[in-house]
């Protein structure tokens, strides 16, 4: 039975391998700290936070969010440790609430690895508070215990680290924050809302559901039908459905598919509506239902739009994120089945060392063995659970990969020959795929939803990976800016007749050959603008657009926008920044970026971040504000469950191949049709 604990209690744990998870009504920093029997820490290397993210017995999330899945063993924890609170704290400068009192009140569950809750406690009372000491797992008498605690700290997480007695607190409070806001610059957005009973069908037999008991899942799947479900409220790691109006852990741009009118409001605060203003609010039709299997207890046959959705596009975009969680997740519990190996090992071997008569003869070499045979079938059972689940992922994948739209497609993909440009807006963009090393030909696409929530960054430096640094500068910033081409083609060809344009700035023009195939079809809102009088011209431009959008929203006057003004959406493509740009230019592309996406204006940047470096600081908000890609593959993105750095491989059009110039000529010819 639950315990539900109230501020002070303490509750008796039954298990040592525990998963805490934490719900919070905005992205939080979770974190932990190891104390002696004082409660003292004794030093940074005592804590765990984003910076450093995993010590021994214990791992907690790299990234700010509103979801967090901490790992606690407490048997592998140091013997001088007696005491592991849990802390959460805000981020700073994420533009998020400052205290506590303004979100949801905090949801802890302690919970054994078959998500079992054994305890459970709400941080309720909460106010200027920023930082929180959620609850303490303590040793007492040789047993371990869970106490309640909701102590707040109005001074933040310097205050609450120094209370705990470590030294250095203020400078350590610096390096995590700053820390979270690297995470935030590279790490993928969560997925829009799920339903609390699984947006999928095939789970029933899908990845994870059988994990060797001695292999610790810190971050175990979470189909309900396998894994019972506490009962707390919704996280970002499994949230409602995107079909039904629910808020996300990120801010939104529009108000979801198929959308066709002026931008958005800008969203002050509050939760964004993604249901579509033509639905009714009720529950989506089912998904179909699975192929039968094959054999008797075999998994079933997978098919292309088994989530729930309004459409078979909503339906294969939530299957496409299920699969990415599935193999995030399926990742995340063979490595920790190969860590918590290798340390068993290591504690066996140092038990049955101890005693220096066994350190040398038959007895030391029969327990190096034993311990390693030990060992290595830990990793063999982790490994054979792994590839089954990476056998269905891929045959899921070769299925969906055919089904999908052109929106969700590769450019290899031969939907496109017979692509039209459609009447509405799709729900999402495919920018790229994402892979891990346990199986690299296993790739995920890699989706963002429309209207695009945040501008990009095509990262054309040399410094961004091991590939870009073996490169010729000249053909990196070239494949740069075609990497960036495609993108905008790809805009251009899923949104409506009419409803976005493209607007290019090319201070030097340098890019006049990879721009060729946009400039050639016609398709841009003007030719690419060169010189120090072209950047001012398209920034004033896109700047009173974005200041006359914004008060005729807030005054709820659309009607008396100018009869000239372009209210569908706008990308900004720049090459080369921040060459060719003045002060007053720099200025205006960080408005751009900072509130041109809420009323559909959006950036999308080639630059190299070290030629920028003469600026110093005062450009971090703007990096730090866009989805960082590159033209070449690197592994720089984190998904939004467990923090696994993913390969990112960039679209590319296969060799020889016009399908580009073929759809960027569909798109000129639905324009003449619309008269456009």
């Amino acid at each position: 039975m639950t315990a539900e604990l109230v501020r002070g209690q303490n509750h008796t744990l039954p298990q040592t391998r525990l998963e805490i998870r934490v719900s919070a009504g905005s992205p939080v920093v979770a974190g932990a700290t190891l104390g002696d029997e004082n409660g003292t820490v004794r030093g940074v290397e005592w804590i765990a936070h984003p910076g450093a993210h995993r010590l021994p017995g214990l791992e907690v999330s790299r990234q700010a969010a509103a979801g967090h899945r901490l790992a606690v063993d407490l048997e592998a924890l140091p013997d001088e440790v007696h005491r592991v609170t849990v802390l959460l704290a805000l981020p700073t400068g994420a533009g998020g609430p400052t205290r506590f009192g303004a979100t949801a009140a905090p949801f802890v569950a302690v919970t054994g690895l078959d998500g079992t809750e054994i305890a459970t406690f709400t941080l309720t009372g909460l106010d200027a508070e920023s930082a929180v000491s959620a609850l303490e797992l303590y040793r007492r008498q040789g047993a371990w215990k869970v106490r309640a605690v909701g102590q707040g700290y109005a001074a933040g997480l310097a205050e609450m680290l120094a209370d705990q007695g470590l030294a250095g607190a203020a400078e350590l409070a610096a390096s995590i924050q700053e820390a979270v806001a690297r995470s935030l610059a590279r790490s993928v957005a969560p997925p829009p809302p799920r339903t609390p009973e699984g947006d999928r069908v095939r789970h029933a037999s899908g990845p994870s559901d059988a994990h060797p008991p001695t292999a610790p899942q810190p971050q175990p799947t979470a189909h309900p039908p396998t894994v019972h479900q506490p009962t707390a409220p919704q996280s970002a790691t499994h949230p409602p459905s995107a079909s039904q109006p629910q808020p996300t852990a990120h801010p939104s741009t529009g108000t979801g598919p198929g959308t066709q009118t002026a931008p958005a409001a800008p969203t002050a605060a509050g939760p964004i509506n993604y249901a579509h203003p033509r639905r009714q609010h009720a529950a989506p039709p089912p998904p179909p239902p699975a192929a039968p299997s094959a054999e008797p207890g075999q998994a079933p046959q997978p098919v292309a739009g088994d989530a729930t959705g309004w459409s078979m596009d909503e339906r294969l975009y939530n299957q496409i994120w299920g699969m990415f969680e599935d193999l995030a997740r399926s990742a995340a519990a063979y490595r920790s089945a190969v860590d918590f190996a290798e340390s068993r090992m290591g504690q066996e071997l140092d038990r049955s060392l101890s005693d220096p008569r066994n350190r040398i003869g038959g007895t030391g070499d029969r327990a190096r063995e034993e311990a390693r045979a030990k060992r290595d079938e830990l990793i063999a059972r982790a490994r054979e659970v792994l590839d089954r689940d990476l056998a269905q992922l891929a045959a899921e994948a070769a299925v969906v990969e055919p089904a999908l739209p052109a929106a969700y497609a590769g450019w290899d993909n031969p939907v496109w020959h017979a692509h039209r440009i459609p009447m509405e807006l799709p729900m999402a963009l495919r920018i790229g795929d994402l892979h891990l090393p346990e199986r690299t030909d296993l790739r995920i696409p890699l989706l963002v939803r429309l209207p695009l929530e945040r501008g990009i960054w095509v990262d054309s430096g040399r410094t961004a990976s091991e590939a870009a640094a073996l490169m010729d500068t000249d053909r990196l910033r070239r494949l740069a800016m075609e990497t960036a081409v495609l993108h905008a083609a790809r805009l251009l060809a899923v949104y409506p007749p009419g409803e976005f344009s493209v607007h290019v700035i090319d201070p030097a023009g340098s890019a006049a050959g990879s721009l060729a195939p946009l400039v050639d079809a016609g398709v841009l809102a003007g030719p690419p603008a060169a010189g120090p009088g072209g950047v001012a011209s398209v920034l004033a431009h896109l700047t009173r657009r974005v200041d006359l959008v914004q008060m005729a929203v807030r005054a709820g006057a659309a009607d008396a926008l100018p009869p000239d003004l372009d209210t569908g959406e706008q990308l900004l493509v720049v090459n080369d920044f921040p060459h060719g740009f003045d002060d007053r230019a720099v200025t205006q592309l960080r408005y751009l970026a900072d509130e041109g996406p809420s009323v559909g204006v959006h950036l999308l940047m080639v630059a190299d971040r070290e030629d920028a470096s003469a600026y110093g600081p005062v450009l971090d908000p703007l990096w730090r504000s866009l989805l960082r890609i590159t033209p070449v593959a690197d592994n720089h993105l984190a998904d939004p469950w467990v923090g696994h750095a993913w390969t990112y491989e960039p679209p590319a059009t296969p060799p020889g191949s016009r399908v580009l110039e073929q759809v960027l000529a569909a798109v000129t010819a639905a324009r003449r049709a619309a008269g456009r």
